[in-house]
């Protein structure tokens, strides 16, 4: 696809993109940003498109687009959205540390590669089995393997300063609540 050829699709399509997932996420900065990467993705892949099904395939791309941000969303604050300390056995500084290791998880997901979040995030909160990964995502079990290992060590890596705080958090907890017990 040439410099000319993309800018008029952009030109034509590139409002309504964006209007049609402002409609359905009624989100003015994301509907931007999906609209943006529907179009980044056209150039990048120099996709060849049939101009009778240009805006078909622009909406669904920008679709897809959404959907994999909502589930990427949905899925990486599951936890911290369903976990609920006893609140008896919890102190303010201890909700202070679940909060800041909550704030570490979420940069450190964001930070991921996409390809390894969303085998890591099936894994650990949908709680499916590499196979059942790997049939969906039609890949092998030794890819997802892979992917899980990549997931794992970027974690490592980006919460090692806060490991400690972790493992404080969760025998902290544990204490609080034998001391309740008792």
């Amino acid at each position: 696809m040439k410099k000319e050829e993309f800018k008029t699709l952009f030109d034509a399509y590139f409002e309504s993109i964006r209007r049609y997932i402002l409609y359905r996420s009624g989100n003015e900065e994301l509907a931007t940003d999906i609209a943006q990467d529907t179009f980044l993705r056209i150039w990048e892949k120099q996709m060849i498109i049939d101009p009778k099904t240009e805006k078909s395939l622009l909406l669904k791309i920008a679709g897809d687009l959404l959907i994999t941000q909502y589930r990427r969303e949905k899925v990486a604050f599951n936890f911290f959205n369903t976990f609920q300390p006893d609140n008896k056995s919890t102190t303010p500084e201890d909700e202070l540390n679940f909060q800041e290791l909550k704030k570490a998880y979420e940069k450190a997901l964001e930070s991921m590669p996409e390809k390894q979040r969303t085998v890591f995030l099936m894994n650990r909160v949908d709680e499916l089995k590499y196979k059942e990964i790997a049939n969906q995502l039609e890949l092998s079990v030794k890819a997802i393997e892979k992917r899980m290992s990549q997931a794992l060590e970027h974690l490592k890596i980006q919460m090692k300063d806060k490991i400690s705080g972790i493992i404080l958090f969760v025998l902290g907890f544990r204490w609080n609540r034998i001391e309740a017990e008792k």
